[in-house]
């Protein structure tokens, strides 16, 4: 079954209206719904080390694949992923931008909660703590379920220097089924 999903906007006042209208395709059950024309591929569930790159390469938007996460590794509950330096991603300070982080701590523990097969509905909760600048090196990136519920699973992220293990951040975070 594919969904479709379609947004339409309309104003209300000084304020714009987003509605989705979800149409229904029983052409292939082994899709999901996923971005407008771009469905989740669901045999890629539950997560695993064979399936993480090509369910990445589905669910996120292209510019959370310019963050440029590699070397996934994944196990039940448990993914990691290398966050590489990249010039584009760093403040005039030289530090990666919190922003850039916190979209890898989300990408990463969306996927660990996957490896239960589960889609999620999405993040509804994401508390950081940035503990020093990330600067001169690669992030490790390592997302753990700490419960899975009926309703929503909770996940804590540590991102730590690739070459001495320093935590650099922190993140609690909650999704939706």
């Amino acid at each position: 079954m594919i969904a479709e999903v379609q947004n339409t906007m309309t104003l209300t006042g000084n304020r714009a209206l987003v509605t989705e209208q979800a149409t229904q395709n029983e052409s292939d059950p082994a899709l999901g719904v996923g971005r407008l024309g771009i469905p989740v591929p669901l045999h890629c569930l539950p997560v695993t080390d064979a399936t993480v790159l090509e369910l990445y390469e589905y669910v996120f938007a292209p510019w959370v694949k310019m963050l440029g996460l590699r070397e996934f590794k994944v196990c039940p509950g448990i993914v990691s992923a290398m966050l590489p330096q990249n010039d584009a991603l760093k403040l005039s300070s030289c530090a990666v931008c919190g922003q850039a982080i916190m979209a890898a701590i989300d990408s990463v523990a969306s996927l660990s909660v996957g490896t239960t097969g589960l889609i999620t509905k999405g993040t509804v909760y994401q508390h950081t703590h940035f503990l020093r600048p990330a600067v001169n090196d690669d992030y490790h990136v390592r997302a753990e379920v700490l419960r899975f519920g009926k309703a929503s699973a909770f996940t804590e992220t540590r991102v730590s220097f690739a070459s001495t293990g320093k935590l650099v951040a922190h993140a609690s975070l909650e999704f939706a089924f």
